[in-house]
């Protein structure tokens, strides 16, 4: 099997010196690029430069991504390659930066021009964040007849609301299966599918689960 794994954050530059990121170690991403390589898999590993899991990386091809666009750019150079399989595990950045402002003397927001590195010295700054545009939702267009797989953080709720937010993410995003974890979902994996979900106490036990679907 051919496939692709993502992993680790990718961040949104406010100037050259400051970003926006999510906490994601890249840590589930590389394992499971190890377990699939070991397997005898040919795996393509993205992860992002500011992964701190210092673990081995032993997929066929590593490349380091930063911005969400840059990973976007890195997956859509795959479309048109025979790729059987992308488990989509970044901590993709939710949202990035658009305009900024600062008070001025009158209490009044002025906009700030972008700079390669914002001054400080007129004190409080208001940024307005963005959504990003999902990955994941694009992934199908550029891979039609590829196995996706997505995952899915939530850290509010129980179990259950964790599950039902994995199965919108396959609606929306027309992916073959979701990966729930996180506090809302508790201690282990769900792996949601259209034939269901099951849950695993272990990421070996997801791993051996994950190979299996195509």
């Amino acid at each position: 099997m051919n496939c692709i794994v993502t992993a680790g954050p990718t961040y949104e530059p406010l100037d050259d010196v400051r970003r926006l990121t999510n906490f994601s170690t890249g840590r589930l991403g590389t394992e499971l690029a190890n377990f699939l390589t070991a397997r005898g898999h040919k795996v393509t590993l993205l992860i992002g430069e500011s992964a701190t899991y210092s673990g081995k990386r032993k997929a066929k091809s590593v490349q380091i991504f930063s911005t969400t666009a840059d990973l976007r750019a890195k997956l859509e150079s795959f479309s048109g390659k025979r790729v059987h399989a992308i488990f989509h595990a970044a901590a993709v950045s939710d949202f990035g930066f658009g305009k900024i402002f600062t008070p001025n003397d009158k209490g009044e927001l002025i906009a700030l021009k972008a700079s390669r590195k914002m001054s400080t010295r007129a004190g409080a700054m208001l940024v307005e964040l963005v959504p990003t545009p999902k990955i994941l939702a694009e992934l199908r267009g550029w891979f039609p007849q590829t196995g996706l797989v997505g995952w899915k953080y939530e850290a509010n709720g129980k179990r259950t609301n964790a599950i039902g937010a994995a199965q919108r993410q396959m609606v929306d995003c027309d992916t073959d299966a979701c990966v729930a974890n996180g506090p809302a979902y508790g201690p282990g994996f769900g792996l949601v599918a259209d034939g269901g979900q099951k849950h695993f106490a272990d990421a070996t036990k997801l791993f051996s689960a994950l190979a299996k679907l195509f």
